[in-house]
């Protein structure tokens, strides 16, 4: 019977979710042209809000672990493991108080309805792959954006989705150019599991009814450790709590 629902259910999800991103794209744009960014930044909470909350369609349970210990007063770098494109939505849903940045590659600021409009004027650091000092200089400018006004930057330190799941090799670089950046931000954790079980056979047909935890573990203050424990301390924690 999941078969049967994940194929008939998958279209009318895949329809959902351009829809929600097709409608808001004007919203974004008309709020941050008449009103400004405050407005715009609302309408990307609510265009995230709706994108998690579509998951429902496809049956997924969906739970959110450790946000009542987040920190006040500090810019916040948000350390996770990466499945899908549908990590960003919860990322930006329930940290949205710290008004979430991202690493992103600088194809995605192009012809995407809702998200491409948000990279941009949302000041992520949008990165050149085959450019080493380029993608050095955005990320150490988000880092200075964060600490500045005690924003959250999100790294996906893999570099890109894991396919099965299962946590692949933490890379340092970002994560250091971010804290040389930005000094007083504390490290969180984020485990991301169930998505890949949803995309087990790709966009098409999606798993029904799947169990999607979102876990923010216990911060971490950065000074004074060195920058490879740490990363290797960070990936170590998020597969502990994925049982990996």
């Amino acid at each position: 019977m999941k078969s049967v629902l994940g194929f008939l259910l998958t279209p009318i999800f895949h329809l959902y979710y351009g829809l929600v991103l097709v409608i808001f794209h004007p919203i974004q744009v008309l709020s941050n042209l008449l009103i400004g960014d405050g407005a715009r930044r609302k309408s990307v909470d609510a265009l995230n809000f709706f994108l998690v909350n579509g998951l429902y369609i496809m049956g997924c349970r969906i739970k959110f672990k450790g946000f009542g210990q987040l920190p006040e007063g500090r810019p916040i770098i948000i350390v996770a493991n990466h499945q899908s494109l549908f990590d960003i939505p919860a990322v930006v849903y329930k940290f949205h108080k710290y008004y979430p940045k991202f690493i992103s590659k600088i194809e995605l600021a192009k012809n995407l309805p809702s998200i491409s409009y948000n990279l941009k004027h949302g000041k992520s650091a949008l990165i050149d792959r085959k450019n080493g000092s380029q993608s050095i200089k955005e990320i150490f400018k988000l880092g200075r954006l964060i600490q500045a006004n005690n924003y959250a930057a999100c790294i996906f330190p893999e570099g890109t989705r894991s396919k099965n799941g299962k946590v692949k090799k933490f890379m340092s670089a970002g994560l250091n150019t971010l804290l040389r950046a930005a000094p007083d931000a504390l490290i969180i954790p984020f485990a991301i599991d169930g998505h890949s079980r949803m995309m087990e056979k790709g966009m098409f047909p999606l798993k029904f009814g799947e169990k999607i935890t979102y876990t923010a573990l216990d911060p971490i203050e950065p000074k004074g450790k060195d920058i490879e424990q740490l990363v290797a301390d960070i990936q170590l924690i998020i597969k502990k709590e994925l049982n990996q």
